[in-house]
């Protein structure tokens, strides 16, 4: 197994604006696609521990409860997901259940989904224009829950928004747009598609020596996806522990660098990291390259694993190429996964 460091910054760098060459270490010919932001706030602590472990709660809800979440029309992109996507062997992912939000509510906090006037245009999108749907706060543990889980998407998408103002100053000294100035910084900080997606992962059903892929390679189709890093929970007695690191030092995020070699990233509990997507690639001329990734299982029985994914990505008019708007790039997209 080889295990490289990713590119680490400060928040205070970020503000300040990261130097190309730092820039070419995180997403460059030659990197990984993956940069590395320490110096959160306290707050940022504070909720991620309490939304990473309200999400083994909302896992553990009964079949009938979690019905209640499901949104089949948005292609189980909103809400409830759990034996709905496609491994690439076929199978259908049970490994796994995600809880799928719209951040609309970072541009305005009124909006659980995109504004009418998107609905309206974009009538055969529901994947991202139909509007959240929250567990109630009546359930045990999650009263806070909605609340938390808005707090922590802002601080991520903001800090989301300062890495891509330092790519779009990047991309424009290196002729990768024929867009407008600030036009990465303005997807993050406008775009109401943008998705969150908070994923727990079941301890493995098998025994010890099974060897199995909990999240197969594959590439986001966002601009910038904002990663938590990973709550591992051991449980007992059906309760889940939070631990400080997976008892299977192989367990985690995988990532398939610019020659091809695989590659494991550990991202430490008190950082964030932002990875470049396909839809970033598209955008950039081919300025920045889209990560191949997927998340390796833990051999260790009782074990499960809590993360946070925030895909940065266009509103559905926003054009990605010459010929497709994130409407229907993402389609083609999504479309094969389910």
């Amino acid at each position: 197994m080889k295990v490289e460091a990713p590119t680490k910054v400060t928040l205070n760098q970020l503000e300040k604006g990261v130097e190309f060459k730092t820039l070419d270490a995180a997403f460059g010919p030659e990197s990984l696609g993956i940069l590395v932001v320490e110096g959160l706030s306290d707050e940022f602590h504070q909720l991620r521990n309490d939304v990473l472990r309200q999400l083994s709660i909302l896992a553990r809800l009964s079949n009938d409860e979690l019905s209640k979440l499901e949104n089949e029309e948005s292609m189980w992109l909103t809400g409830w997901s759990c034996g709905k996507e496609k491994l690439a062997d076929g199978r259908l992912d049970t490994f796994k259940g995600s809880f799928y939000v719209n951040c609309a509510f970072h541009k305005d906090v009124r909006l659980e989904g995109p504004p009418q006037n998107i609905v309206d245009k974009f009538k055969d999108h529901k994947m991202y224009t139909t509007p959240n749907v929250w567990p109630s706060k009546e359930l045990d543990g999650l009263k806070d829950f909605e609340a938390n889980c808005k707090r922590l998407c802002n601080l991520i998408i903001d800090v989301a928004a300062l890495v891509a103002s330092s790519c779009d100053s990047y991309i424009k000294a290196n002729g990768g747009y024929s867009m407008k100035d600030n036009y990465l910084r303005l997807i993050v900080e406008n775009s109401t598609t943008t998705k969150a997606r908070f994923l727990h992962y079941y301890p493995p059903p098998m025994a010890e020596s099974q060897d199995e892929v909990w999240c197969g390679e594959h590439l986001d189709h966002s601009c910038i996806t904002g990663l938590t890093s990973a709550m591992y929970l051991e449980e007992h007695d059906g309760v889940e522990v939070p631990i400080e690191l997976s008892p299977d030092p192989n367990a985690g995020l995988y990532i398939r660098n610019r020659h091809g070699e695989v590659v494991k990233v550990n991202i430490p509990p008190t950082c964030l990291a932002f990875q470049t997507g396909s839809a970033l690639q598209e955008i950039s001329r081919g300025k920045f390259k889209a990560v191949p990734h997927y998340v390796q299982a833990s051999k260790t029985r009782n074990v499960s694993r809590n993360t946070l994914a925030v895909f940065c990505q266009p509103d559905l008019s926003d054009m990605v190429n010459d010929e497709e708007n994130f409407a229907e790039y993402s389609t083609r997209i999504v479309g094969g996964n389910h």
